[in-house]
C-alpha cells in the first residue's frame, strides 16, 4: 500500500518548494513475539521471548512484555539498560524521536537492541498498514505521535490474542506523561509510569536507585530556601544573544576553585573571549561544559582570576552562609590592569551532562536514603541520590546521572547507575579513568572485525599496482623498548653522485581501512590509541596495531615513503612520495641505536645509516631552532614494575638520547613535506595541524619568575621566546633554565587539527613551521590516515571519495578528533598519577628535593624533578590556627609568618600517600627545609603532572609510544 505525504519547503533564495514522499505500508512486518501464527517467519534479528517470566511485577503479574513512549527511553536509559529489564518492544516512532533529540540515547538504545540476551524488538510501526496514522487536522507532530504509541500498543495486545486462547501476554504501556496514560486507560491499554512499574518490581528493589529524578516536586530540600536566580527560557536567550545583551559559550569550571570559573565566548569576536564568573549564585547551577547565556556585569563589579585554591569539602549541602564567606576570600584588592571581563549565568542553553564516576558521601543521618555523590572530577559539583545501597555502596567507585537542579538546592539531583567496582582496585581505577575522559574502549564488534584481512596474508600482486619494490634497501625503526605498534622506520644511503638518500617510511594502513566501512567508523570515532601505564587502548584491532601494519623486522610490509636527495648539509634538492614494499632489517631501542652509532667497532649498513640519518638530524634541528622552533620542557617519567605483582618499585625521569632526536626531526621533515604536497593539491581540503601563537597575558607569570631571578625573557615572537630561554641562565642555578621551560610549556595554547579551507592561519608556533600535518603514525592516529588518502590521491596511488573533499564534513571530524587526542592526554596523565600513588603507597616515607613553580594565596605549587611529580601545598589546615599569609602577585611570592617563598626556590620535602580519603588520596608532605607555620602537614594534591590542562600541552610520557619530543609538535 502507497501513501503519499506532502509539504512545502521554503529555499535560501526566498522561493517555496513543494515536495512529495512516498510512504509504504506493508502488512508482512512481524510482531516480534516467536510462535506467533499470523506473523510467520517476519521476524528479523533478536525476538522477543515466548513466555516472559521475569521481572516479576505485583501490578503485572502475568506474563508481558513492555512498550515504552520517548520519554521513558531518554530520561530512563539507565533503567532500561538494567539487565532485569527484558522483553521491550521498541517503536519506529519513538525510535525516531530518540534520534533527533539524544545521539547519545540513540547509541545506547540501539546498543541495547542488539544484545540478543535483551530481547528487545524493534517495530516499525511507521510502515506497519494497522499502525500508521496520519496527522490529523490541528493536531500537532507531538500529539499525532502519542497517538501512534497508543494505536501500535492497543495493536499488539490484540494481535497477541490471536495466538491462542490460552495465551495471557500482554503489552504495557510504560509513560510518564499523565493525560496519555489517562488517554491509554481509556482506550483499554494497561498503562503505568516508570516509577510505578519499577516499584512494583519486588524482586529487583535496586532497580529503584536507578531512577531519574524528572521532576522537581517533592525532591526539594526541606528548607525550601531560594539560593539561585531562575534561569531564562530559550527564547528570551535567543533574543538576548541577537541582541547583543547575553553572550554564548562553553562553561569550564575550575579544577583549583569550585567557587570559579570561565566562559569561552563562541564567535569570532576577540573583545570579551574569555568571562570569568566568581561565586555560587554567578555560576548559576551551571555544569562544566554545558553550553550558557551570560550576561557581563557592570566594569566596577569585575574581578581578576582568583590565586586562592578552594576545594568544596563540607558535609552540610545547606551550608551557604559558609559559602558566602569563602566568596569573600575571592575578591581582594587587586591591580587594576588585572581585572577581566565578568559576569552572571542567566540560562543554560544545552545541557551538557553526562554519567560521572566518583564515591558515595554516605550522610551521617541513620537510615537515611539520602546521600551526597562526589565525582572524581573536581570540576563537577557533589550530586545529592537516593540509594537503599549506601552500606553496600560505600567505598566502592560507582556512576552516577545527573537529574536536574533545583533553584533552591545547593547541589544537583541525581540517580545511582552502575557499581564500578572497589576503590583502589587496578581495574576498577583503570575503568574509572577510562570512562571520565570519555575514552571508547569496548573490545571491536564483529561487525568491525569482519573487515580484517584474512589469515594467512602476505603481499600479492595486485597489492604491488601502483607501489614501488623497496625491500632491497637497508631500512630500520628505532623506537621505545617494548614497542609493537611500530608505525615508521627510516633508511640513509649514498647516492652515485654523492648526494644522499633519505627515506620514511610510514605503516600503510589505508590500505587496510577503506572508507566507509565498519572498521574505518570505529577508528575515526576513536580517534586515537590511548597509551596508560600497563595497557594500550588500541586505535584499530590488534592484527593491524602489532601484526600486519607493525613495521617489524624481517618481513615484508607495505608502506607509504617521503624520500629526499639532500647534500651534506641537509638541505633538500628533491622531494618525492610513494606507496611501497619494504622489509625492515632491524627493529631496535633508542639505546641500541645509540649504541651503534657510538661504536668504535661496528661498520656494517645498518649502523652506518644510522650515523648519516644522526648527523643530518642534528643540521637539521640546528636550522630549525635559528629559524624559532621551541625547545620547551616537562618532567617526564618512567615506572619500573614489579614482575608478579605488576606495582611499580621504581620511578625514574627519563633519559633522552640523540637517537630520539634524529627520529624526531625525520618525523617533523615528513610531517612538514606531506603538509605542503597535500595543501598544493587540496588547498580547500588538506587536513592540517597549527599550533596558535599564546596570547600575551599567558606569558605574564614566566616573564614575572624570570624577572625575580633578574633574567629578561622577550615574548614578542617565537624566535625571541627561544633566544631569551636559551640565554636565560644561571651558573649557581644549572636547573633554572630547566624549570623556566618547563613554565614556558605552560603557557603554551594547544595545538589542534584544522581543515585548510575553513582557516586562514596555518602557523605552528611551537614548530616555526608556516604549515604541518600529521602523517607520521597511522597506526595510532585517525587524522594520519585521512592525510595518507589525501596523499595518496595527490600522487594518483588511490581514488577520492565524497567525504574527502568536503569540507564541513571534514571540519567535523577535526572537533572529533581533537577531542580524541585532548581526552587521551588526560587519561595517560590520570594513569600516571595512579601509579604513582601507588609507588608511594609502597614506598612509606620518602624526602626529596622540590622546587616551587607557583606560588596561590593560601598555597604553592611545587616540583620533584627526581620523580617528575607535582603538587599543591596548602598553609591553612582545617580546625587549626589560620597562619599570617602575605601574597605578591608582582614578584611573585608568599610570606607565611616570618618565611618568604618565591617561584623557583628550592624546598626539601617529606612525601607520604594519605589514604584516609578513599576519593582523592593525597600525597601528604611536610617542609623538612624551610621550616614554616603551617606546613608541618601540609598537602600536596597528585596533579596528573599538569595543572589547567585547558591552556597547553606538555611532552609526551616515555612510558607511552610517543616520539620522545614535546607535545606541541605532535
Amino acid at each position: 500500500m502507497l501513501k503519499s505525504k506532502t509539504f512545502l519547503k521554503k529555499t535560501r533564495a526566498g522561493g517555496v518548494m513543494k515536495i512529495v514522499r512516498e510512504h509504504y505500508l506493508r502488512d508482512d512486518i512481524g510482531c516480534g513475539a516467536p510462535g506467533c501464527v499470523a506473523c510467520g517467519d517476519a521476524h528479523e534479528g533478536p525476538v522477543l521471548e515466548p513466555q516472559p517470566l521475569d521481572p516479576a511485577s505485583s501490578l503485572c503479574p502475568q506474563p508481558h512484555y513492555l512498550l515504552p513512549d520517548t520519554n521513558v527511553l531518554l530520561h530512563q536509559i539507565d533503567v532500561l539498560e538494567d539487565p532485569a529489564i527484558r522483553n521491550v518492544i521498541v517503536l519506529q516512532t519513538v525510535l525516531q524521536e530518540v534520534r533527533n533529540r539524544s545521539a547519545p540515547v540513540y547509541k545506547r538504545i540501539r546498543d541495547v537492541t542488539n544484545n540478543q540476551e535483551k530481547h528487545f524488538y524493534t517495530f516499525t510501526n511507521e510502515h506497519h498498514r494497522e499502525t500508521y496514522v496520519e496527522q490529523e487536522q490541528g493536531e500537532n507532530a507531538n500529539d499525532r505521535n502519542d497517538r501512534a504509541i497508543r494505536v501500535a500498543a492497543k495493536w499488539y495486545n490484540e494481535h497477541l490474542k490471536k495466538m491462542s486462547a490460552e495465551n495471557q501476554l500482554q503489552v504495557v504501556f510504560i509513560t510518564n506523561d499523565r493525560r496519555n496514560k489517562e488517554k491509554a486507560i481509556e482506550e483499554g491499554i494497561p498503562a503505568f509510569t516508570c516509577e510505578e512499574y519499577v516499584k512494583s518490581l519486588t524482586a529487583n528493589p535496586e532497580l529503584i536507585d536507578r531512577l531519574a529524578c524528572l521532576s522537581e516536586e517533592g525532591s526539594e530540600i526541606e528548607s525550601g530556601k531560594v539560593i539561585f536566580s531562575e534561569h531564562l527560557p530559550l527564547s528570551k536567550l535567543q533574543q538576548g544573544i541577537k541582541s547583543g545583551t547575553y553572550l554564548q559559550g562553553t562553561f569550564r569550571a575550575s579544577r583549583e576553585n569550585y567557587l570559579e570559573a570561565t566562559v569561552w565566548v563562541h564567535g569570532d569576536t576577540e573583545e570579551n573571549k574569555e568571562i570569568i564568573l566568581q561565586g555560587l549564585k554567578n555560576l548559576n547551577r551551571a555544569i562544566h561544559e554545558d553550553i550558557v547565556a551570560v550576561e557581563l556585569l557592570p566594569k566596577n563589579q569585575w574581578v581578576a582570576p582568583s590565586s586562592v585554591v578552594l576545594h568544596d569539602e563540607g558535609q552540610n549541602e545547606d551550608d551557604v552562609e559558609k559559602e558566602e564567606e569563602r566568596e569573600r576570600i575571592l575578591k581582594t584588592a587587586v591591580n587594576e590592569k588585572m581585572l577581566k571581563p565578568t559576569g552572571r549565568v542567566v540560562g543554560i542553553i544545552k545541557r551538557n551532562w553526562r554519567p560521572y564516576c566518583g564515591m558515595l558521601s554516605k550522610s551521617d543521618i541513620k537510615e537515611s536514603r539520602r546521600h551526597l555523590f562526589t565525582p572524581a572530577d573536581k570540576r563537577i559539583p557533589r550530586i545529592r541520590i537516593e540509594t537503599r545501597q549506601a552500606s553496600t555502596l560505600e567505598g566502592r567507585r560507582i556512576i552516577v546521572a545527573v537529574d536536574g537542579w533545583p533553584r533552591n538546592s545547593r547541589y544537583p539531583n541525581g540517580h545511582f547507575v552502575k557499581n564500578l567496582g572497589e576503590v583502589g582496585d587496578k581495574e576498577t581505577e583503570t575503568e574509572v579513568l577510562l570512562l571520565e575522559h570519555d575514552v571508547p574502549h569496548q573490545p571491536f564488534s564483529q561487525a568491525v572485525l569482519s573487515f580484517l584481512p584474512k589469515m594467512p596474508w602476505s603481499i600479492t600482486e595486485k597489492d604491488m599496482k601502483n607501489r614501488e619494490d623497496l625491500r632491497h634497501l637497508c631500512v630500520c625503526s628505532v623506537d621505545p623498548p617494548g614497542c609493537t605498534d611500530i608505525d615508521d622506520a627510516l633508511h640513509c644511503r649514498e647516492l652515485e653522485n654523492g648526494n644522499l638518500e633519505v627515506g620514511v617510511h610510514i605503516a600503510d594502513v589505508s590500505h587496510f581501512i577503506r572508507p566507509g566501512n565498519a572498521l574505518d567508523q570505529e577508528s575515526a570515532r576513536r580517534g586515537t590509541t590511548v597509551y596508560l601505564c600497563e595497557k594500550r587502548i588500541d586505535m584499530v584491532p590488534e592484527l593491524l596495531s602489532s601484526n600486519l601494519c607493525s613495521l617489524r623486522c624481517n618481513v615484508d610490509r607495505l608502506a607509504f615513503s617521503c624520500i629526499w636527495e639532500m647534500n651534506h648539509n641537509a638541505e633538500i634538492l628533491k622531494t618525492r612520495f610513494t606507496k611501497s614494499a619494504i622489509n625492515s632489517k632491524a627493529s631496535l631501542t633508542y639505546a641500541e641505536a645509540q649504541m651503534r652509532i657510538d661504536s668504535a667497532t661496528m661498520n656494517d649498513d645498518i649502523t652506518t645509516s644510522l650515523r648519516g640519518l644522526n648527523k643530518l638530524a642534528k643540521i637539521l634541528k640546528k636550522r630549525r631552532i635559528e629559524k624559532g622552533a621551541l625547545t620547551l620542557s616537562s618532567p617526564e617519567v618512567r615506572f619500573h614494575m614489579d614482575s608478579e605483582t605488576h606495582d611499580p618499585i621504581d620511578l625514574q625521569t627519563k633519559e633522552l638520547r640523540e637517537t630520539n632526536s634524529m627520529v624526531e626531526e625525520f618525523m617533523l621533515l615528513a610531517n612538514i613535506s606531506v603538509a605542503k604536497k597535500i595543501h598544493e593539491e587540496f588547498s580547500e581540503h588538506a587536513l592540517l595541524r597549527k599550533h596558535p601563537a599564546p596570547p600575551p597575558s599567558n606569558y605574564e607569570i614566566l616573564v614575572k619568575a624570570a624577572k625575580s631571578k633578574n633574567l629578561e625573557i622577550k615574548t614578542d615572537t617565537a624566535k625571541s621566546l627561544a633566544d631569551s630561554l636559551d640565554r636565560a641562565d644561571s651558573p649557581s642555578f644549572p636547573y633554572l633554565n630547566t624549570l623556566l621551560r618547563i613554565l614556558a610549556t605552560r603557557c603554551m595554547m594547544q595545538a589542534v587539527y584544522f581543515c585548510s579551507g575553513m582557516d586562514n592561519d596555518f602557523h605552528h608556533y611551537g614548530l616555526a613551521s608556516p604549515i604541518y600535518t600529521h602523517f607520521t603514525s597511522p597506526i595510532r592516529r585517525y587524522a594520519d590516515i585521512i592525510v595518507h588518502r589525501l596523499l595518496a590521491v595527490a600522487i594518483g596511488a588511490d581514488c577520492t571519495y565524497p567525504e574527502l573533499t568536503d569540507k564541513h564534513k571534514l571540519a567535523d571530524l577535526c572537533k572529533n578528533l581533537n577531542f580524541r587526542h585532548k581526552m587521551a592526554q588526560y587519561a595517560q596523565r590520570a594513569s600516571v598519577a595512579f601509579h604513582t600513588q601507588l609507588f608511594f603507597k609502597s614506598k612509606g616515607i620518602v624526602s626529596e628535593e622540590a622546587y616551587i613553580l607557583f606560588v596561590r594565596k593560601n598555597a604553592i605549587v611545587v616540583l620533584i624533578p627526581k620523580y617528575g611529580l607535582e603538587g599543591t601545598v596548602f598553609f591553612e589546615e582545617k580546625d587549626k590556627p589560620k597562619p599570617r599569609l602575605i601574597y605578591d602577585d608582582e614578584i611573585p611570592s608568599l610570606k607565611i609568618e616570618d618565611t618568604v617563598f618565591h617561584i623557583f626556590d628550592k624546598v626539601k620535602v617529606k612525601i607520604v600517600l594519605d589514604s584516609s580519603n578513599l576519593q582523592h588520596q593525597k600525597i601528604r608532605m611536610s617542609l623538612v627545609e624551610p621550616q614554616a607555620m603551617g606546613s608541618q602537614m601540609s598537602r600536596i594534591l597528585l596533579r596528573s603532572l599538569v595543572p589547567k590542562a585547558e591552556l597547553f600541552e606538555i611532552s609526551c610520557l616515555v612510558l607511552f609510544h610517543f616520539y620522545q619530543f614535546s607535545n606541541l609538535h605532535l
